[in-house]
């Protein structure tokens, strides 16, 4: 994982919004402007550039981004100008209402479920109501497949306990019950949605280790046995990102690299 870096001194908002105004002025958009001045402040910082650019120009950043830039790299400044949980908000909204809601795209919302705290996804909870009108399980329950509904409205409504409890002697339980639902090919339990959407973090790792402890397996490769199919995909994804985001989205990245290295 990188490490934002801001600069020792940092220019005012008034600033830096003057900075981003003349990197969008003549011929073509100063990237380098934009990236000098967003890529080196933290989303605190970003907001307060927001605001103060509404205030100077009357006009949107997000705006002005939209109308100057395109292609990935547009993409990439515009969510990353947002406020965090706007910007997971708005990518939960994109992937949801995707012609084709597939893995790729559903992956998203576990990625903002499972890798995020507690109070991060409340508040992308509560952006996205404001945003589209609707809550965020409400748009699952309408777009996703039936299969996959009710994991991920579980995990989206859970509010889990942000702490390093564990409970060796519930792991071991839960390990059992994990186990007899993956052998009879129902990893849709409510028992098996209660534990992935309810357990702390810590806890589930417990878990997950006892598992492999007890049934020679990580729980993600007995899953692929269930078969290749959307919610057996979807499951591997919320335990591998729950063990180690850092990982998943390392594999993310190579195999995002792949594919383009492939075109």
């Amino acid at each position: 994982m990188t490490t934002l870096i801001l600069p020792e001194e940092v220019p005012s908002p008034t600033q830096d919004s003057e900075t981003l105004r003349k990197a969008f002025e003549g011929w073509g958009t100063d990237e380098k402007a934009l990236i000098q001045v967003l890529a080196h402040r933290n989303a605190i910082q970003r907001k307060i550039i927001r605001d103060t650019y509404q205030e100077l120009y009357n006009e949107s950043l997000t705006d002005s981004l939209h109308s100057e830039l395109s292609g990935d790299f547009g993409t990439a400044v515009i969510l990353w100008t947002y406020d965090p949980a706007e910007r997971d908000a708005r990518l939960a909204n994109k992937a949801l209402k995707s012609k084709k809601l597939g893995i790729n795209e559903l992956k998203v919302i576990v990625e903002i479920t499972c890798a995020s705290s507690p109070r991060h996804l409340l508040a992308v909870r509560m952006c996205y109501c404001s945003l589209f009108e609707c809550s965020l399980e409400e748009d699952i329950i309408y777009n996703a497949q039936p299969s996959v509904r009710k994991i991920l409205v579980g995990l989206v409504s859970s509010f889990r306990f942000d702490g390093a409890v564990v409970d060796l002697d519930v792991a071991n339980d839960e390990a059992s019950k994990l186990q007899e639902a993956v052998a009879l090919k129902q990893i849709d339990q409510d028992i098996v949605v209660w534990i992935l959407s309810t357990r702390n973090l810590f806890q589930l790792k417990a878990t997950f280790q006892s598992y492999h402890q007890k049934y020679g397996n990580p729980i993600y490769e007995d899953i692929k046995d269930y078969g290749n199919d959307l919610l057996g995909s979807l499951v591997t994804i919320v335990i591998k990102c729950i063990i180690s985001p850092e990982n998943h989205f390392a594999e993310v990245i190579q195999l995002t690299s792949g594919q383009e290295n492939r075109l």
